[in-house]
């Protein structure tokens, strides 16, 4: 066996069995969040053999377990002979890309070998973030073991500065709605309400404010998810502004993003918890969302003098 063909098996193998661990222990924070720790290995184990009965039994955990890590390296060692093939440098966007074929593949492929609804089961949302999450773990490990030296997460995302302003925004933005919700939720005497209230509404099934759970799982858990909203808005906003450096006009799609934000907030919670738009008024809800937005707006302002200068001589000049 040639070195090559060693080193996409051994890198292929790890950056597998990193992305089985970060769907693992995404999923052990999820089923805790619920009450039932190890509920998913054995809910899918059951489906597997024909079980009915899905209570958590170490032997169906095991079971699941090593058929999860062997089909993860699997896919980790295809992805690693791919990139070799295609002389394609790993990287985060790559890994996003792969959480979503993966997410195709649970999704059709459960229903196929199982009869079982695996994303309907235990929710898209926990399948389509668990599913990303192993993506990027597994190009962000082949990015770490490949020949070149190794380097820092901020390296790797400034090499792609779309993509890194666009996380940074998103964290400034999911950092500005949690701070102005911990604000209000400390003058109101219930101090993380809100993150427990929807964390329970998305993993407990929380119907109405007495199956509100504010604990650590329901908190963390929703913190992941609300994370992972926002560093996808903040990467279409960063998008629309390095368009608008040179079509300032496009900027109009900012304020766009806004409403269709504000929109899809409002509807989502109305969806998931519908019982919270009596405690969350309207209006906290929408300054809370333009919080978010100013100071995404602001880093990226900041991020753009050319833009900056555009707006200030004539923004609708197309000749630019």
């Amino acid at each position: 066996m040639s070195i090559v063909l060693r080193s996409v098996w051994l890198r292929g193998l790890l950056a597998g069995a990193l992305g089985a661990l970060a769907m693992a222990v995404w999923f052990l924070v999820v089923d805790a969040a619920q009450g039932v720790p190890f509920r998913t290995p054995a809910l899918l184990a059951a489906s597997l053999v024909g079980v009915d009965d899905f209570a958590t039994r170490p032997g169906l955990i095991a079971l699941y377990t090593v058929i999860h890590f062997a089909a993860f390296m699997v896919v980790g060692v295809l992805a690693t002979w791919i990139l070799a093939k295609m002389e394609v440098a790993p990287s985060i966007l790559l890994g996003l890309v792969l959480g979503f074929i993966l997410f195709d593949l649970v999704f059709y492929g459960s229903v196929y070998v199982t009869g079982l609804d695996v994303v309907e089961a235990l929710g898209w949302v926990e399948v389509l973030t668990g599913n990303l999450l192993a993506g990027v773990t597994i190009m962000g490990t082949l990015h770490f073991t490949g020949v070149t030296r190794g380097v820092t997460w901020w390296e790797a995302l400034a090499q792609h500065e779309i993509v890194r302003e666009g996380a940074v925004a998103g964290l400034v933005g999911a950092v500005a709605v949690a701070v102005w919700f911990l604000v209000l939720d400390l003058v109101q005497g219930r101090p993380l309400f809100t993150p427990g209230a929807l964390g329970s509404a998305l993993f407990l099934g929380a119907t109405d404010l007495a199956m509100v759970e504010v604990t650590f799982w329901t908190v963390v858990g929703y913190t992941l998810v609300h994370l992972a909203v926002f560093a996808a808005v903040g990467l279409v906003a960063a998008v629309i502004v390095w368009e608008a450096e040179n079509t300032p006009p496009l900027l109009l799609g900012v304020m766009l993003l806004f409403v269709v934000f504000e929109a899809l907030f409002l509807g989502l919670l109305a969806i998931v918890a519908e019982f919270l738009l009596g405690p969350l008024a309207w209006w906290s809800i929408a300054v809370g969302n333009l919080v978010a937005v100013l100071a995404m707006g602001y880093y990226l302002w900041r991020k753009h003098p050319k833009l900056r200068e555009a707006l200030a001589s004539d923004p609708f000049d197309h000749t630019r």
